[in-house]
């Protein structure tokens, strides 16, 4: 049996401050964006989803979903061996890393709070505040943690499917997420009077604010997956703003050629769709990679939100599935490409971009799948249990009154 990694105060250090990084984009930054990109009758409920969710998500992480993921039982799920943290102890390290273990459970508890949380933005201003902290609690247990489980848990293994990259999240957070907020989107309906009547932002600086904080949180959920201080997590940061800057300058470029003019709007989103994209492949490609994958993303991600949503007419409010969904599924898969030392990647020399970019490809399938079916099941029983969407009174009054009693503007 190999001796416990001795505590590095370095890797410590980095991944205490990667930890609140990641917390950071949720409450505020997420938060913050989402408020900022709906009407001002329903600012408050997203900030009171966005909160609540953490709280909730905190305590289940704690009591099961910890234990269900990174331990070993069965190639879905792990066991209860570690609920409430039994076992593990101040002195415990994080398998053969430098930093205790109890950091390495706060880490990816922040991973698995913003991962429902993202789908907040496809159901504002119509789900029921009850309706989302069932479905969220029940989605991150039967999605969420075999979806981990399969990726990131001992196994490691995907119904046969092994060798899987996915550095940070383009797989277990943004698919999952993305699928999941594409299904509750379309079984929800359309807001009322979508698409007919505008629905800008009611405040553009907050969600624009809001994204920078997601930017910068970001540094901490690519650089830090990698759980240590060192050249690997420089080199994942400096992929990350890369892939970001050249995707929000080439979707300002497309809304330019296609509109006339670019949008502040435009630029924040087109970063988000490159830091989607980049983070699975974070930890595996170089700058080459990086450009190529940022300018990819933002190209699909904007055909995925000025074009595909309009074809099909599913009211995805704030471009959830468009941006998250896409751009993690366009990263899972360039990165079997972009991983090859040939393109720049880190992977040793005997890499095969053909059979990394079929093993990319079934993960991306397989969790798609999952997701859809499963946030069918959940959305049904959610509705059954208390009903999905609020009433057409609430809607037209604002969520922020009627499920909350209190309202952001008293002007």
């Amino acid at each position: 049996m190999p001796l416990a990694a001795a505590l590095n105060a370095g890797d410590t250090a980095w991944m205490l401050t990667s930890t609140a990084l990641v917390l950071f984009m949720m409450i505020p930054g997420l938060a913050m964006f989402y408020a900022g990109l709906v009407r001002r009758a329903n600012v408050l409920s997203v900030y009171m989803q966005c909160f609540a969710l953490t709280c909730l998500l905190s305590v289940i992480w704690l009591v099961c979903g910890y234990s269900l993921v990174f331990t070993t039982s069965n190639p879905v799920c792990g066991s209860l061996a570690k609920s409430c943290l039994t076992g593990v102890t101040a002195n415990s390290m994080w398998g053969e890393t430098g930093i205790p273990e109890l950091l390495g459970f706060a880490y990816q508890m922040t991973f698995f709070i913003i991962t429902p949380g993202l789908m907040i933005g496809a159901w504002v201003e119509r789900m029921k505040f009850s309706a989302v902290m069932i479905f969220s609690a029940l989605w991150s247990l039967l999605v969420y943690v075999p979806i981990a489980h399969m990726v990131w848990g001992p196994e490691a293994n995907m119904f046969g499917l092994t060798g899987v990259i996915d550095h940070a999240g383009g797989i277990v957070v943004h698919i999952t997420a993305g699928i999941g907020a594409l299904v509750a989107c379309v079984l929800l309906g359309k807001r009322l009077g979508f698409p007919s009547t505008p629905m800008p932002p009611h405040n553009l600086p907050m969600a624009v604010v809001g994204a920078g904080m997601l930017w910068v949180g970001w540094f901490g959920f690519n650089a830090g997956s990698g759980m240590a201080a060192n050249g690997a997590a420089a080199m994942t940061m400096v992929v990350t703003h890369i892939s970001a800057s050249v995707a929000a300058l080439v979707w300002i470029g497309l809304e330019s050629r296609t509109f006339g003019k670019p949008s502040v709007l435009g630029v924040v989103t087109g970063s988000i769709a490159g830091l989607a994209a980049i983070t699975p492949a974070s930890g595996t490609v170089g700058p080459l990679g990086a450009v190529v994958i940022g300018a990819t993303s933002a190209c699909i991600c904007w055909m995925a939100c000025a074009k595909l949503k309009k074809k099909f007419g599913y009211d995805d409010s704030l471009d959830v599935f468009g941006v998250h969904g896409v751009g993690g599924i366009v990263g899972t898969i360039l990165v079997g490409a972009f991983a090859s030392p040939m393109l720049g990647g880190n992977q040793p020399p005997e890499f095969s971009i053909a059979s990394q970019l079929g093993t990319q490809l079934g993960a991306a399938l397989i969790t798609a799948v999952w997701s859809g079916i499963v946030s069918v099941i959940l959305l049904r029983l959610t509705d059954a249990l208390v009903g999905l969407r609020v009433t057409q009174n609430v809607e037209l009054a604002g969520l922020d009154l009627a499920e909350h009693g209190e309202a952001a503007y008293n002007d």
